[in-house]
């Protein structure tokens, strides 16, 4: 699969003055709104701050593909709101790119590093063999009845669900001395 085919994430952190966080919710809702405008746009996803462990907001955007990413990137609107909201924070923003399964791989709170890939491959083949086995166990009695198609369907919505938000960010801080190595 060629890189313009990947989806591709962009992650921004950027810690918020204090006295400003209202204003700055107020900005995020109108640039996470400009966002879904452009073409390719996948969603946004933020991460508010957790006082004594995380002090910085995290804003995810997802995009179909680089192209569509970097016409947002290099907009005049992600421009004109980024200099508004200039006056809200404390530096400039900390702005990572990923994509693929590498969105799977990353650490939060941690600068990105992408493991081997043959880990990455070997980790995520055991846990989607894990899961399917486990879902396919636990779903099928009660999915028996529908057609195969619509059982597969199920299962592989919830499987994604699963794996995107609940599975592979705990696998991940699991086993990440042998995914990173030890930092």
């Amino acid at each position: 699969m060629e890189q313009e085919d990947q989806f591709v994430t962009v992650v921004i952190s950027q810690i918020v003055k204090p006295g400003c966080e209202s204003t700055y919710e107020t900005w995020l809702r109108d640039i996470t709104h400009v966002s879904r405008t452009y073409v390719g746009h996948l969603g946004t996803h933020i991460i508010r701050p957790q006082p004594g462990v995380r002090p910085e907001y995290v804003i995810i955007f997802r995009f179909d593909g680089y192209e569509n990413l970097k016409t947002w990137m290099t907009s005049r609107d992600r421009e004109y709101w980024l200099t508004q909201a200039q006056h809200l924070v404390q530096s400039e923003p900390d702005v990572q790119q990923i994509s693929g399964l590498e969105a799977w791989f990353s650490l939060p709170g941690k600068p990105l590093k992408t493991p081997p890939r043959y880990k990455t491959a070997l980790l995520t083949w055991a846990v989607v063999y894990a899961l399917i086995n486990l879902l396919n166990t636990l779903l099928k009695p009660l999915l028996g009845n529908l057609p195969p198609l619509i059982t597969s369907l199920i299962i592989s919505v919830l499987m994604v669900g699963l794996l995107t938000y609940v599975v592979m960010p705990w696998i991940t801080r699991l086993f990440s001395s042998w995914l990173y190595g030890k930092s």
